[in-house]
């Protein structure tokens, strides 16, 4: 895969997006899960809003599951079955291409039906049968780093993907477990995985900042955090930024600690495109070898 591989989200739609790591910056953000119809339909319209005053290109993301939660009482989401309608009208409604988490192989054909990325979790980075599944259905690919891996790891995670026949992939960094109830993120990870993946490279400023279990029962967070991780990596040189965002992330189901809230989104993006702008005009100007 070329250095400067480009993906297209949503190329049915009036304004896909398009995700490369010499390309302006693109955004993939929404709730962590899907609450209700309302709800979803609510935030995505307002970031529809939101993109075109910025000029920005917007992926709509949000999990109909979050299986992954800390304690069993915790809230999952509306399930497969109830969400792929609400998928389905958001991308028609809005005209934003849409992202989701799949967990089982399963689950992927059906979800492709609705929405542009199928997201692996970091958790799931290298469950075979879950990538060969995700790759069969042709949509974009974003895998999350996990974890537990260093950044040059996820060449093999990435070729059981476009060795499956799906050259359309994307990688996330997501941060490191550093000691207990800590992630730190490497910024090192970003060009590394650019230079010996060739694929689109996502921060994710969200998940970065999570203290997973933190709170107990479940996972902590520090969202003042989120700008200062996302400048870094923008600073750095990335294809998109992943951010969660909610109207009152003190009330959310999850990940509230580590979602920015929805008024404050619009300043930082601004932020960020100021950041990459100076970025991807230094690495223009700067020879390939340094």
């Amino acid at each position: 895969m070329s250095a400067n591989a480009i993906v297209t989200a949503g190329a049915d739609l009036a304004q896909p997006v398009r995700f490369g790591n010499a390309l302006p910056l693109s955004l993939i953000a929404g709730p962590c899960q899907m609450e209700s119809r309302e709800h979803a339909l609510e935030v995505a319209l307002a970031l529809k809003e939101m993109a075109a005053e910025l000029g920005i290109g917007l992926v709509f993301k949000t999990s109909f599951d979050k299986a992954n939660r800390t304690s069993v009482k915790g809230q999952r989401g509306m399930g497969l079955e109830a969400a792929l309608p609400v998928f389905a009208e958001i991308r028609e409604r809005t005209g934003l291409p849409v992202l989701t988490d799949v967990h089982e192989a399963g689950q992927c054909a059906a979800v492709a039906e609705v929405v542009d990325i199928l997201q692996i979790p970091a958790f799931l980075c290298r469950q075979t049968d879950l990538l060969v599944a995700a790759a069969a259905t042709g949509k974009i690919v974003n895998v999350k780093k996990g974890q537990f891996l260093a950044p040059w790891d996820m060449i093999n995670v990435a070729a059981k993907v476009t060795e499956s026949g799906n050259p359309n992939l994307m990688v996330t960094e997501r941060g490191a477990s550093f000691g207990y109830n800590t992630l730190v993120s490497d910024m090192r990870a970003l060009p590394i995985m650019a230079q010996g993946i060739g694929a689109p490279v996502i921060f994710d400023a969200t998940h970065s900042v999570q203290q997973p279990g933190g709170q107990g029962a479940s996972t902590g967070g520090q969202r003042e955090f989120v700008p200062v991780l996302a400048r870094a990596a923008v600073a750095v040189g990335v294809a998109g930024v992943f951010i969660e965002t909610h109207p009152d992330p003190d009330k959310a189901p999850s990940d509230g600690p580590n979602m920015v809230p929805l008024r404050e989104f619009p300043a930082l993006i601004r932020q960020l495109q100021e950041f990459d702008r100076v970025a991807k005009r230094l690495a223009q100007a700067t020879p390939a070898n340094g």
